[in-house]
């Protein structure tokens, strides 16, 4: 009598990943804000400190596509956008930037995606989750 070959067991499924992008948009001119740096930092919880993870910058269409995924156990997310170069970029010796930095915090869930997109102008900015 031969026996049936055994198949490995199969692998537990992998947890959903708790990923994060963002984009801006330039509302003093109605279009996307682009080549803004943006660094990505993460925290296990409120008292922890912050661990950068990531950075990228706005491509054309003002999106940052490409932030890592996030570590497992990560309950806050700060983005801090770099928005001084972009808002003086054609403004000869004007500064436009009332806010040199724009640092959102949030918190996420385990295994969802958290889309944060910033409204942007030279006096004043607005965030909200979007989808």
């Amino acid at each position: 009598m031969t026996s049936a070959p055994t198949s490995p067991s199969p692998k537990p499924p992998t947890p959903p990943s708790t990923s994060v992008s963002t984009h801006i948009l330039d509302t003093s001119v109605g279009r996307p804000a682009a080549g803004v740096a943006v660094e990505l930092s993460v925290r296990p919880g409120p008292k922890a400190p912050w661990a950068p993870h990531g950075a990228s910058a706005t491509d054309a269409d003002g999106r940052c596509g490409d932030l890592p995924a996030l570590p497992e156990g990560a309950t806050h997310v700060r983005l801090d956008f770099a928005v001084e170069p972009y808002l003086n970029r054609d403004r000869a010796g004007d500064s436009g930037a009332f806010f040199p930095e724009v640092a959102v915090v949030f918190a996420v869930r385990p295994g969802e995606h958290h889309h944060v997109p910033l409204l942007l102008n030279p006096f004043g900015y607005s965030v909200y989750r979007g989808s």
